[in-house]
């Protein structure tokens, strides 16, 4: 990785970067390799493989909490979620059956979920009209099936990344942005843009392989190092992946906390009062460590999550920018490439 003096094998993970690399204008430019064609490339490739007409709805945690039902807006319909007593994951329409109000507004009694309107109760199965949507939780973050929306052949899971096995800790963040999910999608395809605008978390970043065609090895792997303070980083390997069209996953594949993975999810919400797209991100950092002292980062999770949030929610201030600025431009015809 360029800058950074050779690491030792043990020891703490931070490395100083040599003086003569610590400028952001000195730094080699990256327009040249993030050629349109290929992030485009990539962009239709994720686009082609199939989804089962699966959504990410929120983080896994959110649901059931409080006693109240979780309600989201998925491609333009209601949907609402909430947990039986046995902690398994309920899904459906969000409009009552009776006279349509909004569920998410209800509240959840034994499992059971009860509408404010008229005490109209739904326990998961089909009552009135109203039939239940397929649910998924994976442990971190919570799906529906959406087969009409979707229009794909359905899937009995969604397809969820490969994570660390075991003792990691996780945090989600969830933003929405004026754009569609492709823009979301494109900008994490872009991996050139890392350290030029996010210079406050990103330095050194050479993308050492980009995919420029079909096949197994349809990925993006990155030498970054992700800065703490002053001339002090993480060096670290990071190798993104789009399982489907609206996923992109960062997997860290060498360096401290390898294994670790940032999943970001694109969920379409529908048109926004002003006509324009609008589409929730919601990203999943999933952190493992084989250090003894990870324990204590494990045990302190509870804490760690603002803080993992404020992180993520950092670098999607520019990178929402970055993606209603792509909308924003395909939308007028003036997209380049």
């Amino acid at each position: 990785m360029t800058g950074v003096r050779g690491p030792r094998r043990r020891g703490l993970p931070l490395r100083a970067r040599r003086r003569d690399h610590a400028r952001w204008e000195q730094q080699t430019p990256t327009w040249r390799e993030a050629r349109p064609a290929l992030i485009a490339g990539a962009l239709k490739r994720s686009a082609a493989r199939p989804s089962g007409n699966w959504y990410v709805i929120g983080a896994s945690r959110d649901i059931g909490r409080g006693g109240r039902p979780f309600g989201r807006t998925v491609g333009g319909a209601e949907v609402v979620a909430w947990r039986t007593v046995t902690g398994e994951l309920r899904a459906g329409p969000g409009a009552c059956p009776h006279l349509g109000a909004p569920l998410r507004e209800g509240r959840v009694v034994c499992g059971t979920l009860v509408c404010r309107w008229h005490g109209l109760s739904l326990d998961g199965r089909p009552f009135a009209g109203w039939e239940p949507l397929p649910a998924h939780d994976d442990g971190v973050l919570a799906w529906v099936r959406l087969d009409a929306l979707g229009g794909e052949p359905p899937l009995e899971r969604p397809v969820v990344p490969r994570r660390p096995e075991g003792g990691a800790v996780d945090a989600v963040f969830g933003a929405v942005g004026r754009c569609e999910p492709q823009d979301v999608v494109a900008n994490r395809l872009d991996p050139w843009h890392g350290s030029w605008f996010h210079p406050y978390s990103f330095v050194d970043l050479t993308v050492v392989e980009a995919p420029e065609g079909e096949g197994d090895d349809d990925a993006f792997t990155v030498d970054v190092s992700f800065k703490v303070a002053g001339r002090l980083v993480v060096p670290v390997r990071a190798v993104f992946t789009a399982p489907e069209p609206r996923t992109v996953v960062m997997h860290i594949t060498e360096g401290e906390g390898a294994t670790s993975v940032v999943e970001t999810h694109a969920t379409p919400l529908g048109r926004g009062p002003d006509g324009a797209p609008r589409t929730a991100v919601t990203e999943a950092v999933v952190a493992a460590s084989d250090r003894r002292g990870f324990a204590a980062a494990r045990a302190a999770a509870p804490a760690l999550r603002p803080l993992m949030r404020w992180a993520a929610g950092r670098l999607w201030r520019d990178d929402l920018a970055y993606a209603e600025r792509r909308w924003h431009l395909r939308s007028t015809g003036r997209f380049p490439g």
